[in-house]
């Protein structure tokens, strides 16, 4: 089943620590010292922003009938299957920027040194190999978390349950 990012935007501090994890995880030596001497430098593809009272990693949501595929004339970006998220083969990749104007979300970029676009790919290779995304892992408040909707629902039931149940013994005492 698909999993997603999910942000409790109250547990973010604006630490920026899943933009230093993401850039690593997408660097040549996935270390952090090395990494920081790669030339070129390795490009996050989250961006903690700040809002009014709150902060928000952003990243790619994985739409699913994604504007950014439709309109890709070289077909850069696609999926493996319908549960991947969007994926970028870089090699196709023209620099056209349709897909920056396409995005809802503004969180996909180009790259001025490759030309290409960089966007979250909810680090693909991790996620085949039973790991969770870098940034998931990197937050230390654990405002980022990485589950399916299936797990999203079930703790939206519970939730509602229990206010239900702490109503109902107001109402009875």
């Amino acid at each position: 089943m698909k999993a997603m990012l999910v942000t409790r935007t109250s547990l973010c501090l604006a630490c920026k620590a899943c933009e230093i994890a993401c850039a690593v995880e997408h660097s040549a030596s996935k270390d952090l010292y090395t990494a920081i001497q790669e030339s070129p430098a390795p490009c996050a593809r989250v961006t903690v922003l700040q809002g009014e009272g709150f902060t928000v990693p952003l990243q790619c949501r994985q739409c699913e009938n994604a504007p950014c595929m439709q309109v890709c004339p070289t077909q850069a970006l696609s999926r493996l299957d319908q549960s991947s998220p969007v994926l970028l083969e870089e090699n196709l990749c023209i620099g056209c920027t349709w897909c920056v104007q396409a995005c809802p979300f503004g969180v996909i970029r180009l790259d001025a040194q490759s030309h290409a676009i960089i966007k979250c790919d909810q680090c693909f290779a991790r996620v085949q190999s039973g790991e969770l995304p870098a940034c998931v892992v990197a937050c230390p408040t654990h405002a980022l978390e990485f589950k399916t909707q299936d797990e999203i629902l079930a703790e939206k039931r519970e939730a509602t349950l229990a206010e239900i149940r702490g109503t109902l013994d107001e109402v009875t005492k």
